[in-house]
């Protein structure tokens, strides 16, 4: 019989307003929102003392000002975050290799066997937390359970500055009262599913026969009851291949098709820059990437025969791609993006290169 998992969910607390917090003294207690001002902004961050009045990551700023008139608006500062990111990522790896980064701010660990001989998966994310508290002045929460994500729901619990574990003979009695949406992939139209069903918690769900289950969503329906029961067996993976590099921006003011251009050279500038620290992985297909006034999502992607090799190809692929959008001429855009997909290893290359040139 396999050994359980100890797996650990690090989830830093209201990171990057925290990060601003802790630079500036002036920011302590008071509601920080991490946000450029503006109609077109969201909210990147919030302090827990904006969060009372109900600001949330990802809500329009404008939103968020309503909600919050005293808040104190601070444009983010990626690099200062990406670098205390790594401070923390250097104290996961003095316990475990296996760590699967999730975002700058949080983490699974896998301490199944840890690195520094502490006696239980509870002392090692103990030990994090104290040595994150220690030398970035920040605090995090950690999730402690059997799996991936009983260890996020867990991670969850206790915030800010907390820590929940979730023993193997606990798993059923922690997930039983729990909303049907906390489990992961059940949005809200899924949620909405399970509830025409009298479905609401995850104790409902357990009672619904996997074959039922089955025979009304498919395969997604047996991996429901699988959550249910609190089984999981993805591993953490502590080395993600790069899917996608991309940068997109919203305007302050909607643009017409022709004018995107300078728009989509600059952001094929960041795109570009991100890709030159993939050392081993080739990209092969450019995206580019457009949201209408009335936010409708457009993707338009192109596979050359030879992979792109400059910032110039990718410039000029990236606009040629827009004599494919088929949209009336009266229409407005808010948002663009580039990208680079369609990642393959280098060697991967050179083979498929090889096997032409011998064709």
């Amino acid at each position: 019989m396999a050994a359980t998992r100890k797996i650990l969910h690090i989830d830093m607390d209201a990171f990057y307003a925290s990060v601003e917090q802790r630079d500036d003294p002036g920011l302590r207690g008071k509601p920080v929102v991490v946000a450029w001002r503006g109609a077109r902004s969201v909210v990147c961050a919030a302090s827990y003392e904006a969060r009372v009045f109900g600001v949330r990551s990802a809500m329009p700023a404008v939103r968020a000002e309503r909600l919050c008139p005293q808040a104190v608006f601070v444009p983010p500062d990626f690099v200062r975050y990406k670098a205390v990111s790594r401070q923390v990522r250097d104290i996961f790896a003095r316990h475990t290799d296996l760590v699967e980064p999730l975002s700058l701010d949080e983490a699974y660990l896998d301490v199944t066997a840890n690195l520094s001989g502490l006696p239980s998966a509870t002392a090692t994310a103990e030990a994090i937390r104290s040595a994150i508290r220690e030398e970035t002045s920040l605090t995090a929460s950690a999730g402690v359970a059997p799996n991936k994500f009983l260890a996020k729901i867990a991670s969850d619990w206790n915030k800010p500055d907390g820590i929940c574990v979730v023993r193997p003979h606990q798993v059923e009695a922690f997930l039983t009262p729990l909303p049907v949406g906390r489990l992961p992939g059940v949005g809200k139209v899924m949620e909405s599913k399970l509830a025409e069903l009298g479905i609401a918690t995850v104790g409902d769900l357990r009672g619904i026969p996997p074959q039922g289950l089955e025979q009304r969503f498919g395969r997604w329906g047996r991996r429901l009851h699988e959550l249910s029961l609190g089984i999981d067996d993805n591993p953490v993976r502590p080395e993600r291949p790069t899917v996608q590099i991309s940068s997109e921006d919203t305007f302050e003011h909607d643009l017409p098709l022709e004018e995107l251009e300078p728009h989509i050279r600059r952001l094929a500038e960041k795109t570009w820059a991100g890709y030159q620290r993939e050392k081993d992985r080739v990209a092969r297909t450019v995206v580019l990437k457009l949201k209408t006034s009335d936010f409708r999502n457009l993707t338009r992607s192109l596979t050359p025969a030879t992979h792109p090799g400059s910032l110039e190809v990718l410039c000029e692929i990236a606009c040629k791609l827009r004599e494919r959008v088929e949209m009336p001429a009266s229409t407005r855009y808010r948002l663009v993006g580039v990208g680079l997909s369609g990642f393959i290893d280098q060697h991967d290359l050179q083979a498929q290169s090889d096997l032409f040139e011998r064709a």
